[in-house]
């Protein structure tokens, strides 16, 4: 397939575009030496060239060298999506683009905007015929998809009516990171892991993704969806099913996106009767920065009530009810404002059976895989050693893989997706399907709570979250294991 192609990014002045979308497609540009030119477009008055200038600006501030024949190959153009009669010129500039570049036809039509926009979008690059081109035509779109499934439901009817599935790229940025990449391989090329995957061996599979920021400048979006909807919804459900997806028959697109909707499709629901046991909500307090400076309470934040229920931290215990993993509790945590900045996948193995000649060692501790996705990017296992100062005593060691050390080049997640999406490769997207079971999981959590009504459970910022969350633990007699600093 050729994968010369042109990229119409609306949204093109916005704060994602500015710090992901122009780094990726410069380091992109430079790498793959493919035909290429990219048309920014926003409702700001740009011209050609103050557009260049920004992505100058946002290219340099990565550290690098904006390269000038990229610039070259950026153009602008003011519009609003509404406007029925400015897509001919935008129709008008694409075709004059796709004839100066040799191009063939080819299109990626990027929407960085927010998702009311989508529909509105997709009807009009339709309508003016846009998606008409001789050459191939695909469409990335940025989460959220929908604020429940009865929306996404909506939404994807939409888009459907102006592209086909196998166009339309749901953009998850996690899919893109090389260590979410590599669980698959981690997993299937290495038989002394996946001949003991399954809840014979392993004891619980703990999934946490937290941060030290706050809401910064999201706090008027963040405030009405929250991290049940910001990050379970989408990250945290990806990981659980890339972790928890059987091996594929072939190591294809579709093979693989089969195997995480049969996860999906097996997470035991939440409801009214068991949400009080299997979910945690919290909102962070003031408190302290990991760098000792004072922080303020989610409710003292700009733009947020001073009453918000909004849940800024959520624990849960997930089972997946088939063969596998029958009995296994996958525990997921996210959250804002806590002590470290770090996404990890731990496998925590099964002890080994009891019986006097293990039992006169002490100090031993459970084995764990601990796949460590950012920001420090590799693999560790813990195992227990001889510990010959005291003969009746184990000492933990760790085996450690460090991505980052062992590759001199890597892809950020961005630059990556762009380029299977240019190469046609869907496989890290994610398909209706799993959008429409993620939300229906989500949307029975939400039902759940509405009725039993628990109060938020507060955190002090700096922390690692509400005491709830670890007693969620304790209670299956077991703790969250302390990320990677």
């Amino acid at each position: 397939m050729n994968e010369s192609s042109s990229m119409i990014l609306f949204g093109a002045t916005g704060d994602l575009a500015q710090r992901k979308l122009y780094p990726a497609l410069h380091r992109l540009y430079k790498k793959r030496k493919k035909p290429f030119a990219m048309i920014g477009v926003a409702r700001r008055p740009y011209n050609h060239e103050t557009f260049r200038e920004m992505i100058k600006n946002s290219v340099e501030a990565q550290g690098e060298t904006c390269d000038q024949s990229f610039l070259d190959t950026c153009f602008y153009f003011s519009l609003d999506v509404q406007d029925t009669e400015n897509y001919r010129g935008l129709k008008e500039l694409a075709e004059k683009v796709d004839l100066d570049f040799g191009l063939y036809g080819n299109r990626i039509f990027y929407l960085a905007l927010a998702p009311e926009f989508f529909g509105i979008v997709t009807n009009k690059l339709k309508e003016s015929g846009l998606t008409k081109g001789n050459g191939w035509k695909r469409l990335v779109i940025e989460k959220p998809f929908g604020r429940d499934l009865e929306s996404a439901e909506i939404l994807n009817k939409e888009i459907r009516s102006s592209f086909e599935e196998d166009e339309i790229y749901r953009i998850d940025h996690y899919l893109g990171k090389d260590m979410i990449q590599n669980i698959q391989v981690i997993r299937f090329a290495n038989p002394i892991f996946e001949s003991i995957w399954n809840n014979h061996h392993i004891a619980n599979v703990q999934i946490t993704s937290s941060e030290t920021l706050g809401v910064e400048e999201r706090a008027s979006y963040y405030d009405r969806t929250g991290a049940l909807m910001d990050m379970v919804q989408n990250h945290m459900l990806q990981m659980v099913a890339l972790t928890a997806m059987e091996p594929p028959s072939r190591m294809v697109t579709e093979d693989i996106r089969d195997e995480k909707v049969k996860v999906l499709r097996s997470i035991r629901p939440v409801d009214v009767s068991n949400v009080g046991d299997l979910i945690v909500r919290g909102q962070y307090g003031s408190g302290t920065l990991p760098n000792g400076l004072p922080a303020i309470a989610y409710r003292e934040e700009e733009n947020i009530s001073r009453d918000s229920e909004t849940d800024t931290y959520v624990a849960a215990k997930l089972f997946i009810d088939n063969f596998r993993w029958a009995g296994v509790p996958f525990y997921i945590r996210t959250g804002k404002r806590l002590k470290t900045k770090s996404t990890e996948i731990i496998i925590q193995f099964k002890e080994a059976p009891a019986n006097p000649y293990f039992k006169t060692f002490t100090n031993m501790k459970p084995n764990l895989l601990v796949i460590h996705v950012q920001p420090y990017e590799g693999i560790t296992l813990k195992l227990n050693a001889k510990n010959f100062a005291h003969p009746m005593d184990t000492l933990p060691i760790k085996m450690e893989f460090a991505h980052t050390d062992e590759f001199n080049t890597t892809s950020e997640a961005y630059e990556r997706l762009i380029s299977d999406c240019m190469r046609g490769d869907s496989t890290n997207f994610t398909r209706w399907d799993e959008v429409a079971l993620s939300w229906h999981y989500v949307d029975g959590i939400k039902e759940a709570l509405k009725k039993k009504n628990p109060p938020l459970a507060f955190y002090e910022s700096g922390t690692m979250g509400p005491i709830a969350a670890d007693d969620l633990l304790a209670k299956d007699g077991t703790i969250w294991w302390p990320l990677s600093q």
